[in-house]
C-alpha cells in the first residue's frame, strides 16, 4: 500500500508517498495565490492614489501617452510600484534566509546588523559630507550595510569552538548582530544629535518610504537583489540539509561554514539593496516568512519563493493603503507595515501560529 510508505517532503517533515502529491498540489496553489496577489497589488498601486487614474490613461502611459494622467502614471505610479515590488520581494527573501541561519523565530534582516550599518552611513552621509539626495546617500547606504553584515559575520565566526563548528553559529550571529546593532545605533543617534539638518534629512529616510524615487534607482540596485536571489536560490538544498542539525548536515557532505557564509552574504546583499532604497521598512521580513509557513512548511524550496512574493505584496499593499489614509497627503510604507505588522504578530502569537520550527 503506498501509503504506508514514507518519504521525506520537506526537510523535517514527513507525509505518506500516497499523499506527497496533494502536498504539492496546496503549495503550488499558495504559491500562484501569491503570484496572483502581486500583480493585484501593482494594478492598485498604479492606480490608486491622492488622484485616481482610469485604466485608459494606465495603458495610454504604456504607449507613452502624454496626457496630465498618463504623465503621473509613467513619471511617478510606475518607478514606485517597480521599487515597491523589488523592496517587498528582497526583505521576504531575506527575512525568511535570516530567520533560517539565526534559528530564531523573531529575526528578521535588522537582527543582523544591516539597517543599523546603513542608517549609521546614511547619518555620516547627510551629517559629515553634506548629502541632501536619497541618491547621493544610497550608495552610502549599501556600503555601510554591508560592512557591518560582514563584521557581524566575523565576531560571530570569531571565539572558542567556532572552527570546529564551522564557522558562526546561529546563536553567536544573533548575539553579534544584536551586539553591533546596538552600537552603530548610539552612532547614529549621536550623528543625529548633533545637527538639526542631519536629524530632518535622517528622519525621512528613516520612516522607511517608496515616496520620491524613480526608476533609475531600481535598476542600479536591482543587480543585487538578482545576486542575493540566486544565490539564496542556489543553497536551498545545502540549507535544508543544515536545518537537520550541524553532525547531520556535514554526515550528508554540506560545509556548514561556507554554507552560512554564503547565506549570510545573500541577506546583506538583498537587505543591503532593499534599506538603501527605501529605508529600513520594518516587520516585511519578520512576518512574511511566518504566515508564508503556516502553508506551505519549512521546506525552502517553497518557503522562499512565497516568501519573495509576500512581501512584494505587504509592501506594495502597505504603500498604497498610505496613501488612502491621509487623502490627499499620504503616510509613509514603513509606518503602515508597522502599524498593521505589530498587531498582525501578536495575533500569530496568541494562536499559537507562530512559533519555532523545529530544528
Amino acid at each position: 500500500m503506498p501509503y504506508l510508505t514514507w518519504v521525506p517532503v520537506a526537510r523535517d517533515s514527513f507525509v505518506p508517498a500516497g499523499r506527497s502529491g496533494g502536498v504539492v498540489s496546496r503549495r503550488s496553489a499558495v504559491l500562484a495565490a501569491l503570484l496572483l496577489a502581486a500583480v493585484v497589488a501593482a494594478f492598485l498601486s498604479v492606480t490608486v492614489g491622492s488622484k485616481s487614474v482610469p485604466m485608459a490613461d494606465v495603458f495610454a502611459a504604456l504607449r507613452g501617452g502624454r496626457s496630465g494622467d498618463a504623465l503621473v502614471v509613467s513619471a511617478l505610479r510606475f518607478p514606485r510600484t517597480l521599487l515597491g515590488l523589488l523592496v517587498g520581494l528582497a526583505l521576504g527573501l531575506a527575512g525568511a534566509l535570516a530567520q533560517e541561519l539565526t534559528r530564531n523565530p523573531l529575526a528578521d534582516p535588522g537582527l543582523l546588523g544591516i539597517s543599523a550599518g546603513a542608517a549609521v552611513a546614511v547619518a555620516a552621509g547627510i551629517g559629515v559630507f553634506g548629502f541632501t539626495s536619497p541618491y547621493e546617500y544610497v550608495w552610502f547606504a549599501f556600503a555601510g550595510a554591508a560592512c557591518a553584515g560582514a563584521l557581524v559575520y566575523v565576531i560571530g565566526g570569531a571565539g572558542r569552538g567556532s572552527a570546529r563548528s564551522g564557522g558562526a553559529s546561529p546563536v553567536k550571529l544573533a548575539l553579534a548582530g544584536a551586539a553591533v546593532t546596538a552600537l552603530l545605533g548610539s552612532f547614529t543617534y549621536a550623528l543625529v544629535l548633533l545637527d538639526v539638518r542631519t536629524l530632518d534629512e535622517y528622519r525621512f529616510w528613516a520612516v522607511g518610504s517608496l515616496a520620491g524615487r524613480d526608476a533609475a534607482l531600481a535598476g542600479q540596485l536591482s543587480p543585487f537583489v538578482l545576486v542575493g536571489g540566486v544565490l539564496a536560490v542556489a543553497l536551498v538544498p545545502r540549507l535544508n540539509a543544515l536545518a537537520l542539525g550541524d553532525d547531520v548536515a556535514s554526515g550528508l557532505g554540506v560545509q556548514v561554514g561556507t554554507t552560512r557564509l554564503l547565506g549570510a552574504a545573500s541577506v546583506i546583499l538583498l537587505t543591503g539593496a532593499a534599506v538603501a532604497a527605501a529605508g529600513p521598512v520594518t516587520f516585511v521580513g519578520l512576518v512574511v516568512p511566518h504566515v508564508v509557513r503556516a502553508f506551505t512548511g519549512p521546506d525552502l524550496r517553497w518557503l522562499l519563493p512565497c516568501s519573495a512574493l509576500g512581501g512584494a505584496v505587504l509592501l506594495l499593499s502597505a504603500d498604497t493603503l498610505g496613501r488612502i489614509l491621509d487623502h490627499p497627503g499620504e503616510v509613509q510604507a514603513g509606518v503602515v507595515t508597522a502599524l498593521v505588522g505589530a498587531p498582525f504578530l501578536i495575533v500569530l502569537v496568541k494562536r499559537g501560529v507562530l512559533r519555532e520550527h523545529t530544528r
